[in-house]
């Protein structure tokens, strides 16, 4: 056969399979904001009861021979129930078998990623599936405070988001507890929103109120650890409300509440349960499918919904300079 041209790489572009590379898009995975602040406390299958101080013994000087003052101290158990949380995740026996750009892998840990958010928006915002209010599984939760501090309403001249931040802290501080004991301020959770109102933003001594932000190549990452006001602090995507957008993060006193999980995440595999999808009951055995159940229980108490403060960006824009 005579050569009429050269062959070129476009006359075999179906047998020239592009090179992969790695997850360059993919944003870090998140862990779960809450469960880094709060403390965490066995949970059993059918609970746990945390006892809590209400009255507290007191002591009184006094004189030489004088009669010493009796008292006397009181508690009372609070419980946390385990709530379980779980994802149905359904691929063809192929997508198993060939694990395509390592799939699998990815949706595992995006799964726990969501169970993650799902705990964040339980705990701060009584939020269910998809964002809706009132449908989350705990009897508690932080957005039960009614301290409220509004994030750029003093103008830079007055001291800006520092002031704010400030006067948060001063809502916790100066309060105190059914004993007479006051609150300390030991952290904040703040919604990725928030970093644009903290960078630039200085204490009256020129010092960042925000520090040991990452800036290098886990920066991209979806949960972020830095210290804001001398106090530690976690960044992520999911805080917010997902219906209350005006509520950006909470400051407070994170000892008031207690977090519990019953193990880890489970993973199971079935190829014979029936699964619904898309409204209707289909059998994974006929359809040759792999279904991959994940579910973990966790268990979440806010002992004292005043040891908290909202902070909130109603108008979602930054601080005015006059």
């Amino acid at each position: 056969m005579a050569i009429t041209a050269p062959t070129k790489t476009s006359d075999l572009s179906g047998f020239i399979d592009p090179v992969q590379a790695e997850y360059i898009f993919e944003r870090g995975a998140r862990n779960s904001v809450v469960q880094q602040l709060v403390r965490r406390v066995p949970l059993g299958p059918s609970g746990t009861r945390i006892p809590v101080i209400t009255t507290r013994p007191q002591a009184a000087w006094v004189g030489e021979g004088e009669r010493k003052p009796a008292t006397a101290g009181a508690i009372t158990p609070k419980s946390i129930e385990p709530k379980k949380i779980a994802a149905i995740m359904v691929d063809s026996a192929e997508v198993i078998r060939l694990n395509p750009a390592a799939f699998i892998e990815r949706m595992r840990d995006g799964l726990a990623e969501a169970f993650a958010i799902g705990f964040d928006r339980a705990a701060l915002h009584d939020e269910g599936p998809g964002g809706a209010a009132g449908d989350g599984p705990f009897s508690t939760y932080v957005g039960q405070t009614t301290k409220v501090q509004e994030l750029g309403g003093t103008s830079q001249a007055n001291g800006g988001i520092f002031v704010d931040l400030k006067e948060a802290m001063s809502d916790i501080v100066t309060d105190t507890d059914a004993t007479g004991r006051r609150y300390q301020l030991t952290g904040w959770a703040l919604d990725s929103v928030v970093e644009p109102l903290l960078w630039g933003s200085v204490d009256t001594t020129g010092r960042p109120i925000w520090t040991d932000l990452p800036v290098d190549e886990n920066a991209p990452a979806i949960s972020s650890a830095g210290r804001l006001l001398g106090r530690q602090s976690y960044m992520g995507e999911g805080v917010a409300s997902a219906n209350l957008t005006s509520v950006v993060g909470f400051g407070g006193d994170w000892t008031q509440a207690a977090w519990g999980a019953v193990g880890g995440i489970s993973y199971r595999i079935s190829t014979e349960a029936p699964v619904t999808i898309n409204g209707s009951l289909v059998s994974l055995f006929e359809n040759n499918l792999v279904a991959i159940l994940a579910e973990a229980e966790y268990g979440f108490l806010v002992n004292d919904m005043d040891a908290f403060t909202k902070l909130t960006n109603t108008n979602n824009t930054p601080v005015t300079s006059s």
